[in-house]
């Protein structure tokens, strides 16, 4: 059984790490909201809210935890050489409602989205707080691609990303990475792992070690 949590409860009202499930993995507890005091109390532990429409809020902290360390972001000769020629210019937070947008655009390979607009309108209120963040790509006036996530401490929790074009939103990383020595950021944190992801230069790691990267709770305030 996991924890149900209402939106009554205080906001950092969440189980141990240890009480996350087995199947699904890393599944913590369901329920409450996505106000900005709770997204920052479940953040600041490790966890983040993934769910699908129609279902309630579920809140996950999986083991291992895929993360990319800045230093091993694999840019490849193809993305330098597109960084360099296809006229891209890199961004932090000029549109940042239009990135989460975009995310949650329906895609050819999956028409459905986990990005209701209830979750667009609550990583916008934390942007609005100075807590969420956007890392564009934009080639003659358009945006062409784009990630969005929490910048915590040392951590970034990436969220989500798009292209438009080949390449666009992998060079949206680049400029996170970029952006990562003169931010303090030492950790990407990636949720969950995939093939694209592995091929950027991700990795699985403990989450007892993952959580070794973020501040004590208790010491940010929404």
């Amino acid at each position: 059984m996991i924890t149900w949590l209402s939106p009554d409860d205080p906001p950092e009202r969440f189980p141990p790490h240890e009480a996350a499930l087995t199947d699904p993995p890393g599944l913590l507890a369901a329920g409450g909201d996505l106000r900005p005091e709770r997204l920052l109390a479940a953040y600041v532990r490790g966890i983040f809210p993934w769910y699908s429409p129609g279902q309630p809020v579920l809140w996950w902290s999986p083991d291992p935890r895929e993360v990319l360390l800045p230093q091993q972001f694999h840019r490849s000769r193809s993305l330098a050489r597109a960084m360099r020629t296809r006229g891209f210019t890199l961004y932090e937070d000029r549109d940042f409602a239009a990135v989460v947008s975009a995310c949650a655009a329906p895609r050819s390979a999956s028409p459905g989205t986990w990005i209701t607009r209830e979750m667009q309108a609550a990583y916008c209120r934390l942007h609005e707080h100075g807590w969420a963040h956007s890392y564009e790509t934009w080639r003659a006036g358009r945006m062409v691609g784009g990630l969005y996530g929490v910048r915590i401490g040392r951590v970034f929790f990436g969220e989500s990303m798009f292209s438009r074009e080949t390449d666009a939103s992998k060079a949206a990383l680049a400029g996170l990475v970029d952006h990562c020595p003169a931010q303090a950021i030492e950790l990407i944190d990636c949720q969950l792992a995939s093939a694209h992801l592995r091929s950027l230069g991700s990795r699985p790691m403990p989450r007892r070690q993952f959580l070794s990267f973020l501040p004590a709770p208790g010491t940010l305030a929404a």
